[in-house]
């Protein structure tokens, strides 16, 4: 072999390790930055975004649960929340908007945060316990005014770490089975899914942490 041709082979051996380690760098960064948390469900449909969906338990298991997220609209017209189903739940989900508010209102360009202090919320009774189990992955729908129904998959956690500050804060007393007299009820968990079309969309993903 050629002096130039070795000298030659000797330069790409060596562009090529380069090239590599600015590769391991970058990927090392990026992962840095993005500081990867535990995964909720989230998707999009439209101009609607849904993020950070969760179905938080009570402590032993045995009392209410909330459903947690934040729906955000890209849009330039309000919408509103108007029912969620937690499927296999066998009870309503009860909606009550954020303190001061009368509706639960998605507006343009903002966002509806459920769950947290002073948020809107969106609570199971006890007696759907028995069906929503910490570990589950159950399909919850959100039904909009203006997009209609979106559905995906979420997990269900207890109440513990980021979870802690958005779980049920008591249970409700015996005679509470309806909820506020401002909570909008979803129905029961037999309504149809619909997988597609314009009433309808389910999908599943993943996006940030709480």
């Amino acid at each position: 072999m050629s002096s130039s041709i070795r000298r030659g082979t000797l330069a790409a051996t060596a562009l090529a390790f380069a090239v590599a380690a600015l590769s391991a760098c970058g990927a090392g960064n990026d992962a840095q930055t993005l500081e990867v948390k535990p995964d909720n469900a989230a998707t999009s449909v439209g101009d609607v975004k849904i993020q950070n969906v969760n179905v938080i338990t009570s402590e032993d298991g045995s009392g209410p649960s909330v459903v947690t997220g934040r729906i955000f609209n890209g849009g330039t017209k309000d919408e509103t929340l108007t029912s969620i189903t937690v499927k296999g739940a066998g009870a309503r989900v009860e909606l009550s908007p954020a303190k001061g508010e009368k509706k639960l209102t998605v507006p343009a360009g903002g966002s509806l945060a459920l769950g947290g202090k002073d948020d809107a919320s969106a609570e199971l009774p006890r007696s759907a316990a028995s069906t929503v189990k910490n570990g589950n992955a159950q399909a919850v729908s959100f039904v909009l005014s203006r997009t209609g129904k979106v559905t995906l998959r979420a997990t269900v956690v207890p109440p513990h770490g980021d979870y802690e500050k958005f779980g049920p804060s008591a249970a409700p007393s015996p005679g509470d089975a309806s909820g506020s007299p401002s909570a909008s009820p979803s129905g029961s968990e037999e309504e149809p899914e619909s997988p597609s079309g314009e009433d309808g969309h389910e999908a599943a993903g993943h996006g940030a942490s709480h």
